[in-house]
């Protein structure tokens, strides 16, 4: 069960580096982000997976280069039996990069919590290090 969430994550961050169809197949068909970080008002009133998929599309075009990863280990708690899709929670950090207007490589870090029921995202807590660019917490 530990594998689901890791690589329900690695496929989250598939779908922000611009896989965007991935949307539908990860995406609960009605979710919840919560981004506690600047510049993230975009993401308040998205609900569906298309939603998201072109409010990503967006970000890519507004940002050269952005890329994110995966950083540490995920902490991952998650339930399932008789075959059922599982349900749970899935941290880990991440760094995103992109290149600014000025040609200078951006980086932020922060933590992504996603909670799954029925082995898709049905919420989304994300908290980065903000716009003074500091490295983690």
């Amino acid at each position: 069960m530990r594998q689901f969430g890791v690589e329900l994550y690695d496929r989250w961050t598939a779908m922000w580096n611009g896989d965007t169809g991935l949307a539908g197949e990860i995406m609960a068909p009605e979710f919840r982000l919560r981004y506690a970080q600047a510049g993230t008002e975009a993401f308040d009133d998205v609900r569906r997976p298309a939603e998201l998929a072109d409010v990503i599309a967006g970000w890519h075009r507004q940002r050269p280069g952005l890329r994110f990863v995966a950083e540490g280990p995920a902490v991952v708690d998650t339930e399932g039996h008789d075959g059922a899709a599982p349900h749970g929670v899935v941290a880990r950090p991440y760094r995103a990069s992109f290149t600014d207007g000025d040609g200078h490589v951006v980086s932020r870090s922060g933590t992504d919590i996603l909670q799954f029921r029925g082995g898709r995202i049905t919420e989304v807590w994300s908290v980065s290090s903000g716009t003074g660019g500091r490295t983690f917490y």
